[in-house]
Protein backbone atom coordinates (compact mmCIF):
# COMPACT_ATOMS: atom_id res chain seq x y z
CA UNK A 1 0.00 0.00 0.00
CA UNK A 2 1.23 3.49 -0.85
CA UNK A 3 2.21 5.27 2.37
CA UNK A 4 0.50 8.43 1.18
CA UNK A 5 -2.87 6.68 1.33
CA UNK A 6 -2.66 6.43 5.11
CA UNK A 7 -0.74 9.66 5.77
CA UNK A 8 -3.50 11.86 7.12
CA UNK A 9 -1.21 14.90 7.26
CA UNK A 10 -1.58 15.24 3.49
CA UNK A 11 -5.40 15.12 3.56
CA UNK A 12 -7.76 18.06 3.27
CA UNK A 13 -9.38 18.94 6.56
CA UNK A 14 -12.83 17.49 5.73
CA UNK A 15 -11.24 14.14 4.84
CA UNK A 16 -8.87 14.28 7.80
CA UNK A 17 -11.87 14.79 10.05
CA UNK A 18 -13.56 11.66 8.73
CA UNK A 19 -10.62 9.21 8.69
CA UNK A 20 -8.47 7.77 11.48
CA UNK A 21 -4.82 8.65 11.95
CA UNK A 22 -1.91 6.78 10.40
CA UNK A 23 -1.40 4.55 13.43
CA UNK A 24 -4.83 2.96 12.97
CA UNK A 25 -3.63 1.17 9.86
CA UNK A 26 -0.75 -0.62 11.57
CA UNK A 27 -1.67 -4.20 12.59
CA UNK A 28 -2.01 -4.82 16.32
CA UNK A 29 0.64 -7.53 16.10
CA UNK A 30 3.23 -5.00 14.93
CA UNK A 31 2.15 -2.53 17.62
CA UNK A 32 2.40 -5.23 20.28
CA UNK A 33 5.91 -6.20 19.21
CA UNK A 34 7.00 -2.58 19.10
CA UNK A 35 5.39 -1.88 22.48
CA UNK A 36 7.12 -4.86 24.04
CA UNK A 37 10.49 -3.67 22.72
CA UNK A 38 9.91 -0.14 24.01
CA UNK A 39 8.94 -1.41 27.45
CA UNK A 40 12.04 -3.60 27.61
CA UNK A 41 14.23 -0.60 26.72
CA UNK A 42 12.45 1.79 29.10
CA UNK A 43 12.63 -0.42 32.20
CA UNK A 44 16.21 -1.58 31.68
CA UNK A 45 18.16 -0.50 34.76
CA UNK A 46 15.22 1.32 36.33
CA UNK A 47 14.68 1.72 40.05
CA UNK A 48 10.96 2.41 39.68
CA UNK A 49 8.36 1.81 36.98
CA UNK A 50 5.12 3.75 36.51
CA UNK A 51 2.29 2.27 34.46
CA UNK A 52 0.07 5.24 33.63
CA UNK A 53 -2.54 6.57 31.27
CA UNK A 54 -0.83 8.93 28.85
CA UNK A 55 -3.21 11.88 29.20
CA UNK A 56 -2.23 14.96 31.22
CA UNK A 57 -3.55 13.46 34.44
CA UNK A 58 -1.70 10.16 34.20
CA UNK A 59 1.48 11.91 33.10
CA UNK A 60 1.18 14.39 35.96
CA UNK A 61 1.49 11.40 38.29
CA UNK A 62 4.66 10.31 36.48
CA UNK A 63 6.14 13.80 36.81
CA UNK A 64 5.51 13.75 40.56
CA UNK A 65 7.21 10.38 40.94
CA UNK A 66 10.24 11.46 38.93
CA UNK A 67 10.54 14.53 41.12
CA UNK A 68 10.48 12.36 44.22
CA UNK A 69 13.15 10.03 42.82
CA UNK A 70 15.19 12.96 41.40
CA UNK A 71 14.85 11.38 37.95
CA UNK A 72 13.40 14.14 35.74
CA UNK A 73 15.00 14.25 32.29
CA UNK A 74 16.75 17.37 30.98
CA UNK A 75 14.56 19.85 29.05
CA UNK A 76 17.45 20.44 26.64
CA UNK A 77 16.88 16.89 25.36
CA UNK A 78 13.59 18.02 23.77
CA UNK A 79 13.98 21.76 23.25
CA UNK A 80 15.44 21.61 19.74
CA UNK A 81 12.74 19.16 18.61
CA UNK A 82 10.00 21.51 19.80
CA UNK A 83 11.62 24.46 18.03
CA UNK A 84 11.83 22.42 14.80
CA UNK A 85 8.14 21.57 15.05
CA UNK A 86 7.23 25.21 15.55
CA UNK A 87 9.19 26.09 12.43
CA UNK A 88 7.36 23.40 10.40
CA UNK A 89 3.95 24.55 11.53
CA UNK A 90 4.80 28.18 10.85
CA UNK A 91 5.64 27.14 7.28
CA UNK A 92 2.35 25.20 7.15
CA UNK A 93 4.14 21.87 6.78
CA UNK A 94 2.44 19.80 9.49
CA UNK A 95 2.87 16.09 10.00
CA UNK A 96 0.37 13.61 11.35
CA UNK A 97 0.04 14.01 15.11
CA UNK A 98 0.76 10.32 15.60
CA UNK A 99 4.14 10.75 13.91
CA UNK A 100 4.89 14.00 15.74
CA UNK A 101 5.56 12.56 19.15
CA UNK A 102 9.08 13.82 19.64
CA UNK A 103 10.54 10.33 19.97
CA UNK A 104 14.12 9.80 18.87
CA UNK A 105 15.72 6.61 17.57
CA UNK A 106 17.26 6.19 21.02
CA UNK A 107 14.97 8.11 23.38
CA UNK A 108 16.41 9.29 26.71
CA UNK A 109 15.67 7.09 29.67
CA UNK A 110 14.86 7.98 33.24
CA UNK A 111 15.51 5.68 36.18
CA UNK A 112 11.77 6.04 36.81
CA UNK A 113 10.49 4.29 33.71
CA UNK A 114 7.20 5.25 32.11
CA UNK A 115 5.06 2.48 30.63
CA UNK A 116 2.05 4.01 28.90
CA UNK A 117 -1.21 2.09 29.04
CA UNK A 118 -4.90 2.54 28.50
CA UNK A 119 -7.93 0.92 30.11
CA UNK A 120 -7.79 -1.94 27.59
CA UNK A 121 -4.04 -2.56 27.70
CA UNK A 122 -3.39 -2.57 31.44
CA UNK A 123 -2.99 -6.34 31.53
CA UNK A 124 -0.38 -6.24 28.75
CA UNK A 125 1.52 -3.45 30.50
CA UNK A 126 1.67 -5.42 33.75
CA UNK A 127 2.75 -8.52 31.85
CA UNK A 128 5.55 -6.65 30.05
CA UNK A 129 6.80 -5.12 33.30
CA UNK A 130 6.86 -8.54 34.95
CA UNK A 131 8.79 -9.89 31.97
CA UNK A 132 11.42 -7.17 31.53
CA UNK A 133 11.79 -5.01 34.66
CA UNK A 134 14.62 -5.66 37.13
CA UNK A 135 13.88 -7.42 40.41
CA UNK A 136 13.20 -5.17 43.36
CA UNK A 137 11.73 -2.16 41.54
CA UNK A 138 9.11 0.10 43.08
CA UNK A 139 6.01 -0.32 40.90
CA UNK A 140 3.30 2.30 40.55
CA UNK A 141 0.02 2.23 38.60
CA UNK A 142 -1.61 5.62 38.02
CA UNK A 143 -4.86 6.91 36.53
CA UNK A 144 -6.10 3.48 35.46
CA UNK A 145 -9.00 1.33 36.65
CA UNK A 146 -9.55 -2.31 35.63
CA UNK A 147 -13.06 -3.23 34.53
CA UNK A 148 -12.70 -6.55 36.35
CA UNK A 149 -10.04 -7.85 38.71
CA UNK A 150 -9.98 -11.25 36.97
CA UNK A 151 -8.78 -9.51 33.83
CA UNK A 152 -5.50 -8.44 35.49
CA UNK A 153 -5.21 -10.94 38.35
CA UNK A 154 -2.39 -13.10 36.97
CA UNK A 155 -0.44 -10.19 35.48
CA UNK A 156 -0.66 -8.16 38.70
CA UNK A 157 0.50 -11.15 40.73
CA UNK A 158 3.51 -11.65 38.47
CA UNK A 159 4.46 -7.96 38.61
CA UNK A 160 3.99 -7.89 42.39
CA UNK A 161 6.28 -10.89 42.82
CA UNK A 162 8.98 -8.98 40.96
CA UNK A 163 8.53 -5.63 42.73
CA UNK A 164 9.71 -4.57 46.16
CA UNK A 165 6.54 -2.50 46.54
CA UNK A 166 3.38 -1.80 44.53
CA UNK A 167 1.27 1.36 44.87
CA UNK A 168 -1.79 2.31 42.82
CA UNK A 169 -3.24 5.84 42.65
CA UNK A 170 -6.47 6.56 40.79
CA UNK A 171 -9.69 8.56 40.85
CA UNK A 172 -12.04 6.51 38.68
CA UNK A 173 -15.05 4.66 40.03
CA UNK A 174 -14.07 1.27 41.43
CA UNK A 175 -16.45 -1.42 42.62
CA UNK A 176 -15.90 -2.68 46.16
CA UNK A 177 -14.95 -6.21 45.09
CA UNK A 178 -12.15 -4.99 42.81
CA UNK A 179 -10.82 -2.64 45.51
CA UNK A 180 -10.74 -5.48 48.03
CA UNK A 181 -9.07 -7.90 45.60
CA UNK A 182 -6.32 -5.45 44.60
CA UNK A 183 -5.58 -4.65 48.23
CA UNK A 184 -5.55 -8.33 49.17
CA UNK A 185 -2.91 -8.78 46.46
CA UNK A 186 -0.62 -6.57 48.55
CA UNK A 187 -1.09 -3.33 46.64
CA UNK A 188 -1.21 0.05 48.38
CA UNK A 189 -4.34 1.27 46.58
CA UNK A 190 -5.63 4.82 47.01
CA UNK A 191 -8.80 5.78 45.11
CA UNK A 192 -9.94 9.39 45.25
CA UNK A 193 -13.40 10.81 44.77
CA UNK A 194 -13.90 10.92 41.01
CA UNK A 195 -15.87 14.16 41.06
CA UNK A 196 -13.47 15.98 43.41
CA UNK A 197 -9.94 14.81 42.62
CA UNK A 198 -7.88 13.86 39.61
CA UNK A 199 -5.24 11.13 39.83
CA UNK A 200 -2.48 13.74 40.08
CA UNK A 201 -4.21 15.02 43.24
CA UNK A 202 -4.34 11.50 44.65
CA UNK A 203 -0.68 10.86 43.89
CA UNK A 204 0.39 14.20 45.36
CA UNK A 205 -1.31 13.57 48.69
CA UNK A 206 -0.30 9.90 48.86
CA UNK A 207 3.46 10.15 48.31
CA UNK A 208 5.66 10.61 51.37
CA UNK A 209 7.57 13.56 49.97
CA UNK A 210 7.60 17.31 50.59
CA UNK A 211 6.53 18.70 47.19
CA UNK A 212 6.77 22.45 46.72
CA UNK A 213 4.01 24.77 45.52
CA UNK A 214 4.78 24.14 41.83
CA UNK A 215 3.37 20.63 42.19
CA UNK A 216 0.28 21.70 44.09
CA UNK A 217 -0.45 24.10 41.21
CA UNK A 218 0.16 21.39 38.61
CA UNK A 219 -2.37 19.13 40.33
CA UNK A 220 -4.93 21.94 40.54
CA UNK A 221 -4.62 22.91 36.88
CA UNK A 222 -4.68 19.27 35.77
CA UNK A 223 -7.82 18.73 37.83
CA UNK A 224 -9.44 21.74 36.18
CA UNK A 225 -9.41 20.01 32.81
CA UNK A 226 -9.71 16.39 33.89
CA UNK A 227 -12.91 17.09 35.86
CA UNK A 228 -14.02 19.61 33.23
CA UNK A 229 -14.25 22.47 35.72
CA UNK A 230 -12.99 24.92 33.07
CA UNK A 231 -11.97 27.68 35.46
CA UNK A 232 -8.27 27.92 34.53
CA UNK A 233 -7.37 28.43 30.83
CA UNK A 234 -3.94 26.89 31.43
CA UNK A 235 -5.56 23.49 31.86
CA UNK A 236 -6.39 23.38 28.15
CA UNK A 237 -2.72 24.01 27.40
CA UNK A 238 -1.69 21.01 29.49
CA UNK A 239 -4.34 18.73 28.00
CA UNK A 240 -3.56 19.69 24.41
CA UNK A 241 0.19 19.47 24.85
CA UNK A 242 -0.05 16.04 26.48
CA UNK A 243 -2.20 14.83 23.58
CA UNK A 244 0.08 16.17 20.86
CA UNK A 245 3.56 15.16 22.00
CA UNK A 246 5.37 12.14 23.39
CA UNK A 247 4.71 11.25 27.04
CA UNK A 248 8.41 11.67 27.82
CA UNK A 249 8.42 15.22 26.47
CA UNK A 250 5.30 16.22 28.40
CA UNK A 251 6.54 14.73 31.68
CA UNK A 252 9.89 16.50 31.28
CA UNK A 253 8.34 19.89 30.50
CA UNK A 254 5.85 19.94 33.40
CA UNK A 255 8.46 18.38 35.66
CA UNK A 256 10.84 21.21 34.84
CA UNK A 257 8.52 24.21 34.46
CA UNK A 258 5.24 23.20 36.08
CA UNK A 259 2.23 24.91 34.49
CA UNK A 260 4.28 27.91 33.33
CA UNK A 261 5.25 26.40 29.99
CA UNK A 262 8.26 27.77 28.09
CA UNK A 263 7.61 30.20 25.25
CA UNK A 264 8.49 27.74 22.46
CA UNK A 265 5.94 25.26 23.84
CA UNK A 266 3.28 27.97 23.99
CA UNK A 267 4.04 28.84 20.36
CA UNK A 268 3.63 25.23 19.34
CA UNK A 269 0.31 24.89 21.14
CA UNK A 270 -1.10 28.03 19.52
CA UNK A 271 -0.07 26.88 16.04
CA UNK A 272 -1.64 23.46 16.53
CA UNK A 273 -4.86 24.95 17.82
CA UNK A 274 -5.76 26.44 14.45
CA UNK A 275 -6.32 22.98 12.99
CA UNK A 276 -7.82 21.71 16.25
CA UNK A 277 -10.52 24.38 16.10
CA UNK A 278 -11.31 23.57 12.48
CA UNK A 279 -11.77 19.88 13.35
CA UNK A 280 -14.04 20.84 16.26
CA UNK A 281 -16.18 23.01 14.00
CA UNK A 282 -16.45 20.21 11.43
CA UNK A 283 -17.72 17.78 14.09
CA UNK A 284 -20.17 20.27 15.56
CA UNK A 285 -21.60 21.02 12.12
CA UNK A 286 -22.44 17.33 11.64
CA UNK A 287 -24.27 16.97 14.96
CA UNK A 288 -27.87 15.83 15.30
CA UNK A 289 -30.08 16.16 18.37
CA UNK A 290 -32.04 13.09 19.51
CA UNK A 291 -34.68 12.96 22.23
CA UNK A 292 -34.25 9.82 24.33
CA UNK A 293 -36.41 9.54 27.42
CA UNK A 294 -35.98 12.77 29.39
CA UNK A 295 -32.68 13.67 27.72
CA UNK A 296 -31.61 15.53 24.62
CA UNK A 297 -28.58 13.74 23.19
CA UNK A 298 -26.27 15.42 20.69
CA UNK A 299 -24.62 12.88 18.37
CA UNK A 300 -21.79 13.55 15.96
CA UNK A 301 -18.78 12.00 14.23
CA UNK A 302 -15.22 13.02 13.51
CA UNK A 303 -11.59 13.15 14.57
CA UNK A 304 -11.69 16.02 17.04
CA UNK A 305 -11.27 17.15 20.63
CA UNK A 306 -14.30 15.52 22.20
CA UNK A 307 -14.56 17.73 25.28
CA UNK A 308 -14.80 20.94 23.28
CA UNK A 309 -17.30 19.38 20.90
CA UNK A 310 -19.39 18.18 23.83
CA UNK A 311 -19.32 21.66 25.35
CA UNK A 312 -20.54 23.16 22.07
CA UNK A 313 -23.39 20.64 21.91
CA UNK A 314 -24.36 21.43 25.50
CA UNK A 315 -24.55 25.10 24.54
CA UNK A 316 -26.98 24.03 21.79
CA UNK A 317 -29.24 22.36 24.36
CA UNK A 318 -28.01 18.78 24.73
CA UNK A 319 -27.92 17.03 28.11
CA UNK A 320 -25.46 14.45 26.80
CA UNK A 321 -23.10 14.25 23.85
CA UNK A 322 -21.82 11.28 21.84
CA UNK A 323 -18.74 11.82 19.70
CA UNK A 324 -18.04 8.84 17.47
CA UNK A 325 -14.43 8.61 16.30
CA UNK A 326 -13.16 7.33 12.92
CA UNK A 327 -11.20 4.59 14.73
CA UNK A 328 -14.50 3.09 15.95
CA UNK A 329 -14.50 4.26 19.55
CA UNK A 330 -16.77 6.89 21.03
CA UNK A 331 -16.75 9.43 23.83
CA UNK A 332 -19.86 10.03 25.92
CA UNK A 333 -20.10 13.29 27.84
CA UNK A 334 -22.76 14.30 30.34
CA UNK A 335 -23.83 17.40 32.24
CA UNK A 336 -25.71 18.40 35.37
CA UNK A 337 -28.80 17.04 33.63
CA UNK A 338 -27.20 13.71 32.71
CA UNK A 339 -24.82 11.86 35.02
CA UNK A 340 -25.12 8.34 33.63
CA UNK A 341 -22.42 8.38 30.95
CA UNK A 342 -20.66 5.41 32.58
CA UNK A 343 -23.92 3.44 32.62
CA UNK A 344 -24.43 3.95 28.89
CA UNK A 345 -20.80 3.12 28.10
CA UNK A 346 -20.99 -0.01 30.23
CA UNK A 347 -23.63 -1.43 27.92
CA UNK A 348 -21.39 -1.06 24.85
CA UNK A 349 -18.02 -2.39 25.92
CA UNK A 350 -16.85 0.64 27.88
CA UNK A 351 -16.93 2.57 31.13
CA UNK A 352 -15.81 5.74 32.87
CA UNK A 353 -17.27 8.51 35.01
CA UNK A 354 -20.87 9.76 35.44
CA UNK A 355 -20.16 12.73 33.15
CA UNK A 356 -17.32 11.34 31.02
CA UNK A 357 -17.03 7.86 29.60
CA UNK A 358 -15.77 6.00 26.56
CA UNK A 359 -16.55 2.83 24.66
CA UNK A 360 -15.88 0.89 21.48
CA UNK A 361 -18.84 -1.26 20.44
CA UNK A 362 -17.88 -4.76 19.37
CA UNK A 363 -19.31 -4.45 15.85
CA UNK A 364 -16.26 -4.39 13.58
CA UNK A 365 -15.64 -7.82 12.04
CA UNK A 366 -13.54 -6.80 9.04
CA UNK A 367 -12.33 -3.80 7.05
CA UNK A 368 -15.62 -3.59 5.17
CA UNK A 369 -17.27 -2.73 8.47
CA UNK A 370 -14.74 0.06 8.97
CA UNK A 371 -15.23 1.25 5.40
CA UNK A 372 -18.96 1.48 6.08
CA UNK A 373 -18.16 3.29 9.34
CA UNK A 374 -16.13 5.98 7.54
CA UNK A 375 -18.47 6.48 4.60
CA UNK A 376 -21.61 6.67 6.77
CA UNK A 377 -19.96 8.80 9.47
CA UNK A 378 -20.37 6.13 12.12
CA UNK A 379 -24.04 5.34 11.48
CA UNK A 380 -23.98 1.85 13.02
CA UNK A 381 -21.95 2.92 16.05
CA UNK A 382 -24.30 5.84 16.66
CA UNK A 383 -27.31 3.52 16.47
CA UNK A 384 -25.80 1.02 18.94
CA UNK A 385 -24.94 3.74 21.47
CA UNK A 386 -28.33 5.43 21.18
CA UNK A 387 -29.95 2.06 21.91
CA UNK A 388 -27.82 1.91 25.04
CA UNK A 389 -29.21 5.33 26.01
CA UNK A 390 -32.72 3.94 25.49
CA UNK A 391 -31.98 0.98 27.77
CA UNK A 392 -30.64 3.27 30.48
CA UNK A 393 -33.70 5.51 30.10
CA UNK A 394 -35.97 2.45 30.52
CA UNK A 395 -34.05 1.44 33.65
CA UNK A 396 -34.36 4.94 35.12
CA UNK A 397 -38.10 4.95 34.42
CA UNK A 398 -38.53 1.50 35.97
CA UNK A 399 -36.61 2.54 39.09
CA UNK A 400 -38.69 5.71 39.38
CA UNK A 401 -41.94 3.74 39.08
CA UNK A 402 -40.71 1.25 41.67
CA UNK A 403 -39.80 4.04 44.07
CA UNK A 404 -43.23 5.62 43.56
CA UNK A 405 -44.93 2.31 44.25
CA UNK A 406 -42.85 1.82 47.41
CA UNK A 407 -43.76 5.31 48.61
CA UNK A 408 -47.42 4.57 47.96
CA UNK A 409 -47.16 1.31 49.89
CA UNK A 410 -45.51 3.09 52.82
CA UNK A 411 -48.25 5.73 52.79
CA UNK A 412 -50.97 3.03 52.83
CA UNK A 413 -49.28 1.36 55.79
CA UNK A 414 -49.11 4.68 57.66
CA UNK A 415 -52.81 5.28 57.05
CA UNK A 416 -53.62 1.76 58.30
CA UNK A 417 -51.55 2.31 61.43
CA UNK A 418 -53.36 5.61 62.14
CA UNK A 419 -56.80 4.04 61.66
CA UNK A 420 -55.96 1.31 64.12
Amino acid sequence: MDDELIDSASLSLPRKSQLPGTGFFYPDSLDEDRTEERVAEAVDGSEAVVIADTDADGLGCVALLREMYDATLEWATFESDVAARVERWERDVPVDAEDEDGEEDEPPRSTVALVGAGPYSLDEALENVAEYAPDGIDLYVCDLCPDEYAWIEDELAAASDLAASVAWYDHHQWDDETVAAVREAGVDLVVGESDEECSTDVTLRSLDYDFDEQWVELAAVTRDHDLWQKEDPRSDDLADYAYWVSPEEYVTVVGTFGVDLPEVVEQYIELRRVEKQELIEAAVSRAEMKQIGPWTVGVTYGRCSQNEVAEALREQGSDAAVIVKPAGSASIRGSEGFELAHEVAGKVNGGGHPRAAGCKPDIYDDMLDYAHHWTTQGATTKRVILRAFERVADEVTAESEEDTADEGSDADEDETDESE
